[in-house]
């Protein structure tokens, strides 16, 4: 038994230490799994197991420690129920405090969670000292590792609902373009029906020469036709976008993402919805037949620069627009438009109206 009580000492020393360390990181958006699992259900699975092995301590009597001679009123057997049915009380007394423990976790901050536990447990010790009462202490560090594994499911259901948000954000925005390219294809259909129909008139008119400008014109379409079927059939291709939103963030940091839309300066006006007080300023928009690996590419040059460092599909970087343009004409050449500086119409407007105490000095 005094094993276990140096190991237990042993844990909540390196504990602290640890949790501290989180403390840190979890003030700065970081959080560090105690117990690493793959998804939510591995956790409730694991919590599940542990439940049962607390169970199994408190039907076998061994989750709390107490006296076996006790006397009480000079009988042996009297003493020994009078400790049973104290120790139930005290066990019955702690658990309820571990539950509310559990209960109360709120952004995986188990630090006041399990040193509130260790109070309880030493507070009964104290009280059950004349019978040597006390809880198991192999039994409070199952407790407390229940607590660490709440605190990692709960971080670990946050990440599933973000991420299950972001994909069904995804799959929105890729049936979005599929059908304005699909609208793009009927229209430029029946554009070419008209042409058609026009040039044959033309042509039994005897009007060669507005002829010949309306076969032009229907190239033009069937090349519109052909890039628009390469866009259906090819999912990696799309226009990569770099802009900014210097009156929400400041003016170091851009947003690199890509988007399949026909027209995508509509994506770009529905990322700065009403969830951002200006509207973005576009600094590139460039085509690329594999959108997909120049975004990454993009990313890549700019990881020890992200943001977020928990999201990493969140794509906004500590970077200027002209240091984005550089590494963008390295991957693809020169560029036709890039616009360093952004306009921030919004921004600049509204900026005079501010009170003089918030109102900054400079863009």
């Amino acid at each position: 038994m005094r094993e276990l009580e140096n190991q237990l000492a042993q844990s909540e020393s390196s504990q602290v230490v640890d949790v501290n360390e989180q403390r840190v990181l979890q003030d700065v958006g970081i959080y560090r799994y105690s117990h690493p699992l793959d998804s939510s259900p591995a956790y409730k699975e694991r919590l599940a197991e542990l439940n049962r092995r607390m169970d199994d301590m408190v039907k076998s009597g061994t989750a709390i420690e107490s006296a076996d001679m006790f006397t009480w009123n000079g009988s042996l057997a009297n003493g020994r129920k009078l400790v049973r049915d104290l120790g139930k009380l005290m066990l019955r007394a702690y658990n309820a405090e571990a539950d509310n423990c559990v209960r109360a976790l709120r952004n995986a901050n188990v630090q006041t969670a399990s040193k509130r536990l260790d109070r309880s447990a030493a507070a009964i010790e104290k009280l059950g000292s004349m019978m040597e009462m006390r809880i198991n202490p192999a039994f409070h560090m199952l407790r407390i590792e229940e607590l660490l594994l709440v605190a990692d499911y709960q971080v670990k259901v946050q990440e599933e609902r973000e991420r299950a948000r972001e994909e069904r954000e995804m799959l929105r925005e890729q049936r979005r373009a599929e059908a304005e390219l699909k609208a793009e294809r009927e229209r430029l259909d029946k554009e070419r029906e008209h042409y058609i129909t026009v040039l044959a008139r033309l042509r039994e008119a005897g009007d060669e020469s507005a002829a010949r400008d309306l076969e032009s014109r229907l190239q033009e379409i069937d090349q519109a036709i052909e890039s628009n079927d390469y866009r259906i059939a090819n999912v990696r291709a799309g226009y990569v976008y770099v802009i900014s939103n210097v009156g929400a963030f400041g003016p170091d940091m851009v947003k690199i993402g890509m988007t399949r839309r026909l027209e995508p300066t509509d994506r770009i006006r529905e990322l700065g919805d009403a969830s951002v007080p200006f509207l973005y300023d576009t600094h590139a928009l460039f085509f690329s037949e594999d959108a997909v690996t120049l975004e990454n590419e993009l990313h890549r040059a700019f990881a020890e620069r992200r943001v977020n460092w928990v999201n990493s599909r969140r794509e906004f970087f500590f970077a200027t627009p002209e240091e984005v343009r550089t590494v963008l004409s390295e991957k693809i050449g020169g560029l036709l438009e890039y616009h360093d500086v952004p306009d921030a119409l919004e921004y600049v407007q509204s900026r005079s109206s501010w009170p003089p105490d918030v109102r900054p000095k400079s863009l």
